[in-house]
């Protein structure tokens, strides 16, 4: 076995190494732009590079602007903002070829544009070995956002394509206009991942994946818990670039699980297919597999996820960490344990 890759958008292979790109995408007006800004302002020491269609638009604080070139902008956070002239592909590279190294990639899509077009560009050129498409974010506006825009063929194919779907502006509305909504948007795309919210303040975990999971250093606090048996588990929250405190205030939960026997891969697989509940919106860590001898990287967003292979680097063992909303945490471990393997009597 070499690699299991799952994508409900095409049946690819995601690029197994590379930059993390998310895709930003959504309507005319729904908050794109607020939720770039809130990106860039909230990095806590990760470089982002944004790719817009024009940076004029974002509003940068003077303040963070180090230097602005021709079709870039440089902010004082290590941050950088460029925008897609006639070819994405050239924003790019203009973007890896810089001699600071950039941890992450945003692209924001114009308002009437199709996703998907954009995501293939990353999964299907040259760049499928230099990125990773990481997530497609879908910004929904909830006080304008006219039901009969389901009917827009762009509109259908941004909720279609959305590993997660940012129900915006809920404040401007009353609660049956938002159940209204997530009813139509559920039923362009089932179990749809919607996280309300107000001004596009979403926590950065469940959008970005920043962790990558290239060090084992990042479990360091789930480790401390260790309490020797084949598998255990703990709740904390995720440490990892500061962000727990976004968390926390809002709501979501992260639940770590480790396990010192292998799992199943059929067993996993059932659990992503067919228990992973709608309100878990990110996923990451390691997996150990009966079936393989490679150390196994795992990335969801929404219910897309991938696996790449690698290199044991220590002792094999399981390690994840969920992060959602109302998360029932016993079943989710219960659903974990279910895919370890049972050790063959002897």
């Amino acid at each position: 076995m070499t690699s299991v890759v799952t994508s409900e958008l095409t049946p690819m292979d995601a690029p197994k190494q590379g930059m993390p790109v998310t895709i930003i995408t959504g309507f005319l007006g729904s908050g794109k732009t607020t939720l770039l800004n809130h990106i860039l302002s909230n990095q806590q020491g990760l470089k982002t590079a944004v790719l817009v269609n024009e940076f004029g638009e974002i509003g940068i604080d003077n303040e963070l602007i180090v230097s602005t070139e021709e079709n870039m902008v440089a902010l004082s956070n290590g941050c950088i903002c460029c925008t897609i002239n006639n070819d994405l592909v050239d924003a790019v590279y203009q973007v890896l070829e810089r001699q600071e190294n950039i941890d992450y990639l945003v692209v924001e899509t114009t308002g009437l544009a199709d996703p998907l077009p954009v995501a293939l560009t990353f999964m299907s050129t040259e760049l499928r070995d230099l990125t990773r498409l990481d997530s497609i974010i879908t910004v929904v506006d909830a006080a304008n956002y006219s039901l009969d825009l389901f009917n827009s063929q762009a509109a259908y194919s941004q909720i279609a394509y959305g590993d997660v779907i940012i129900l915006n502006k809920t404040d401007l509305v009353d609660e049956a206009t938002v159940k209204e909504l997530e009813g139509k948007i559920s039923a362009v795309k089932e179990d749809a991942r919607i996280i309300r919210t107000q001004r596009s303040q979403v926590p950065l975990p469940l959008i970005l994946s920043v962790g990558l999971f290239t060090s084992d250093n990042y479990f360091a606090p789930v480790d401390e818990h260790d309490h020797h048996h084949d598998h255990h588990h703990d709740h904390h929250h995720d440490h990892h670039h500061d962000h727990s405190h976004h968390l926390e205030n809002d709501g979501f939960t992260s639940i770590s699980f480790q396990s010192h026997q292998p799992f199943n891969i059929r067993k996993f697989q059932y659990f992503l297919d067919n228990q992973l509940p709608a309100n878990i919106f990110r996923a990451k860590g390691i997996i150990w597999f009966d079936e393989s001898p490679s150390r196994h990287i795992f990335h969801l967003c929404g219910k897309r996820f991938t696996l790449d292979d690698d290199e044991w680097k220590g002792t094999p063992k399981t390690q994840l960490v969920l992060i959602g909303q109302n998360l029932d945490r016993d079943t989710l471990i219960n659903q974990l344990e279910n895919c370890v393997c049972v050790p063959s009597r002897t």
